[in-house]
Parts: C-alpha cells; structure tokens; sequence
C-alpha cells in the first residue's frame, strides 16, 4: 500500500498543520443544514484538502463520498452521478458528506451545462457538500463561486512534513540520514503528499537512505518540465516514480502518451526492450480508445500506469547516456496545419447546414462529387458566391 494511503490521517487529531482551514470547517459542519452554502476549499496540491474530509466522516461514522468533476462530460450526467445520490438517504451510516474534487475543469465547459447543474444541485442537496478548485478566482467560477464560502489552505510547514516523515521511518524501520530528511522537506516546497512520495521511492526495496541516494529523484518543480517527467519515465526502474513524474506536468495525459510514444526508439537500443516498451503503450492505447468509445474515465488510472510505469520497467537496466528527446510528429503536423483545419471545418459546417446533412457525410460522401462539379468554373463560382465563402477557404476542404 501505497505511503500516502497507508499513513493518510484517521482523524482530526492527525490532520496537521491547517488550523485556520479546520476551525472554519468545524464552525460550519457544526451549524449546517439544507440550503446553506457548500465549502470551496482552495490552495496548493498535498496540503490536505481532501484528507480532511475523509477524516472527519471516518471520525464521525458518516459515509464519505468522493467525486471528480473532470470525470463528468455533461449536466446530465452530473445530474444522474452526484443529484440521485445527495437525494438517496446512507444505507449503513448515520449521514453522508460528499466532495467535488476539480471543479475547474467542469467550469470549464460551460456550454454543457455543468456550473449550472452543480449549483443546482446545491440548492436541492439533502447533505453536506465541499467543493474543491485549484484556483477559485478563475474567472469561469465566477457563478460557481457567488454560491459558496470560501476556505483557503496553506502549504504545510517544514517542521510538520519532517515530523511526518520522521514518523513513517519510524514505522516502517527505515534508517534516513538527517540531510537527506531535510534535503526531501524541503523539495516537497511544502506539499506533503509529494514529500511522502519522494520518501517511498527512496526507500523502494531498501532500509537505509544514504545522500548518494537523493539523484535518483532530481529537483522537483510544482511545474514539472515536460522533458523532465520523459526523463524520468525512460531513466528509472521504479514504475511508481515513472508514474509520480507526470503528476505536476502541465499537459493531457493523452498528449504525455505521444510524447513518450515518438522517444521510445530514442531511448532504448536493445530490440527486446523496444518491443516491449511499446507493447505497454499499446495496452495504454486500448484503454486511451475505451475511454473515448465509451465515456468510461475510469480507464485513465490503467493508461497511465502502462504507458509510464509499464514503459519505464521494460528496460533491463537503466541508460547513462545523454538522450535529446523529440518533440511528437504527429503534435507539430497539428500544429502547423492548425489554421487550415479550423478553415476546413468551418466550410463543412456551412455545407453541412445547407445541404441538411453531418459533417461526416459531407466529408465522406459529398466532396468526392464535389471534386468534380468544382472543375467546372462557372459552377463552383455560382456556389461559392451562394454561400457568401472566399475560393480560398472553400478549396480548404480538398486537400
């Protein structure tokens, strides 16, 4: 089990450091009932956000329920997920509590109804509801936020993470050097969560952490670079840092795939490895495929783990050579071809409006007759014209 499950606090006498937060919290709790505001909790990642909650309904008996927001597409299904159950009374406890992780990412796409659906939800929610955003003053949870109270969280002190960390050396009869005690504390940057983590890969298949061991880590950067977190995947054999390294980069899972897709061959020499590697990423890809087929966002935790863990452990042992690794092809031809995609659809959803039909059909079944009725000059003048389109942009959809 992972350090950061194994040692998650019980209760509110093990929850560390965020006085403010948890006076506020209890102050609330206290005095909730139908109707009132939820909580917006905020603040930096491993600070104890969640840990809180869970540790209050685990102290109190109550059942606690985890969402996340990202993993809604639509009202609809926020309505069916989190409305049905905040109505529904617990079936073995004496009450619920329910939190909302990432709410950014569904304020995000407004045009699907979500901020709308959450606040209605609030105003209908039979039990108590905390909410959680990266950043509460983005102004796409302006709405969002007129609803709530907000309750800010700080980065958890130095002598609190060492005290913590301390702790689990204790239990787990781990022998650290102090300065590489210290030198973790202070990577964390006041996240304790990735401090925990630093600490477990340290001590993956041994008891004593000595200095030397600290550079199989690297400096930690709240903004992991990308070609960083590639490193890391390709350079260790620990298939949990493998997969701890994307967790501060500032990019889709899905573009992370492509990225260590185009590197493989880079990295790797050995034919075995090769093949390999890229049989773990093309387990991850089958997941990548479910998740759109289906809806299913479940399936993201199995995509990253082959396509980092999986990839990372296919080496025999790691390589000590410099390796400049490459920016996705398939990436930079989007990129370059960006503006004339955007054109050509534009062009379809004209087509596909006058001619009342989907842009797949028009694509598929229309332009190839199109082709041919456009070598005819004075009738692809007369349709341009018709349209109100520039030539230019019409012609966008043939190549």
């Amino acid at each position: 089990m992972p350090f950061v499950e194994k040692y998650r606090p019980k209760n509110l006498k093990e929850f560390i450091n965020q006085k403010e937060a948890l006076e506020k919290f209890l102050k609330w709790i206290k005095k909730w009932k139908p109707g009132n505001k939820p909580l917006l909790f905020y603040g930096p990642p491993g600070v104890g956000k969640t840990v809180l909650i869970e540790a209050y309904a685990n102290e109190n008996k109550l059942e606690f329920i985890q969402m996340n927001a990202s993993d809604w597409r639509n009202a609809s299904q926020i309505q069916e997920v989190l409305g049905q159950s905040m109505l529904q009374a617990p079936l073995f406890k004496k009450g619920k509590i329910f939190l909302v992780d990432e709410v950014d990412g569904i304020a995000g796409r407004e045009d699907l109804g979500g901020v709308g659906a959450i606040i209605k939800i609030i105003k209908q929610t039979q039990f108590p509801l905390i909410l959680i955003a990266n950043d509460p003053y983005n102004p796409r949870l302006r709405t969002l936020r007129q609803y709530c109270e907000l309750v800010k969280f700080s980065r958890i002190s130095v002598w609190d993470i060492e005290k913590r960390l301390e702790h689990i050396c204790d239990k787990e009869k781990i022998d650290i050097d102090r300065e590489v005690l210290r030198q973790l504390v202070k990577m964390s940057e006041g996240d304790l969560r990735s401090a925990m983590n630093d600490l477990e890969i340290l001590s993956h298949g041994k008891k004593t952490i000595e200095t030397k061991d600290l550079s199989d880590l690297g400096y930690r950067e709240r903004q992991e670079n990308i070609f960083n977190a590639i490193k890391t995947i390709f350079k260790t054999q620990n298939a949990l840092a493998a997969k701890l390294s994307i967790n501060a980069v500032d990019k889709d899972p899905e573009e992370i795939f492509w990225w260590i897709e185009n590197n493989i061959a880079n990295e790797y020499e050995d034919p075995e490895e090769i093949a390999k590697a890229f049989d773990m990423l093309s387990k991850a890809d089958l997941f990548r495929s479910r998740i759109v087929s289906r809806q299913n966002w479940k399936f993201k935790a199995y995509m990253i783990d082959l396509m980092t863990g999986g990839v990372s452990t296919a080496k025999k042992s790691m390589y000590k050579k410099f390796t400049k690794y490459q920016y996705p092809r398939n990436i930079m031809i989007l990129g370059k071809t960006k503006s004339e995609r955007a054109s050509a659809s534009d062009v379809l959803k004209i087509f596909s409006t006058e001619l009342h039909a989907s842009r797949r059909k028009i694509r598929e079944e229309y332009i190839p007759y199109l082709r041919i009725i456009f070598r005819n000059k004075e009738l692809r003048k007369n349709i341009i014209s018709s349209l109100n389109m520039e030539k230019d942009q019409v012609l966008s959809i043939f190549k």
